[in-house]
């Protein structure tokens, strides 16, 4: 079971994980800006690829991911001008149908945030594993974290697209992704994808903001 890939970036991606992932509206970030991030970031992770110490090794991409996910959220907050699509409950309403289309069955949707330009989730794939019993149901029934993205990112930017009577790319190709590794950080992550508006001065308290969700 391949537990990592890329497109431009590489993808850590262990097989019954929690995600935290992000995903942002086409051209928000400027390309400029954006491939700078993405370089720095493959150059680190080449870096750190050498550590001959596994555990080190594995801790040092994990840090790694995380800063560049946290650099990436900072540049869209600050992001003011450009399409802000997602600020639309009708779009909103799409994403949200989508999200809960598999939730249960692919993974367990534990928190969201859909801001203007750009969606923070929080998924559990380790419901999928009830099911398998060995390899090679592994290999053949288990949907990685890629695949559940095209599920989410591909009807809804068909829907969206629809509904703004627009064609073309709706979301970036890339979406941004670090897995769980502990009770804290899964805490963390809850707190950081609730208090996104409240950090972007939208709202005082996050069960304002129409956007956020989180099970109870």
């Amino acid at each position: 079971m391949k537990t990592e890939y890329r497109q431009k970036l590489p993808h850590i991606q262990p097989v019954g994980a929690g995600f935290f992932v992000t995903f942002s509206l086409f051209g928000i970030v400027p390309k400029k800006k954006l491939d700078t991030l993405k370089e720095n970031y493959i150059l680190r992770f080449n870096k750190a690829s050498e550590i001959i110490d596994a555990h080190l090794r594995n801790l040092e991409i994990f840090t790694l991911r995380k800063q560049y996910l946290i650099e990436y959220d900072n540049i869209l907050d600050a992001i003011n001008k450009g399409p802000d699509y997602l600020k639309d409950n009708n779009i909103r309403n799409i994403i949200t149908k989508e999200l809960f289309k598999n939730d249960g069955l692919l993974y367990d949707l534990t928190a969201y945030c859909i801001m203007s330009n750009h969606v923070h989730i929080l998924i559990d794939t380790s419901i999928q594993l009830s099911d398998i019993s060995d390899d090679i149901e592994l290999e053949m029934k288990y949907v990685s974290l890629d695949k559940i993205m095209k599920k989410i990112k591909g009807p809804t930017a068909m829907y969206c697209n629809k509904l703004l009577h627009r064609s073309g790319q709706f979301w970036e190709r890339e979406s941004f992704d670090i897995y769980i590794r502990n009770e804290k950080m899964f805490n963390n992550v809850i707190s950081y994808i609730l208090q996104n508006p409240v950090k972007a001065g939208i709202v005082k308290h996050w069960e304002e903001y129409p956007g956020s969700y989180v099970k109870s």
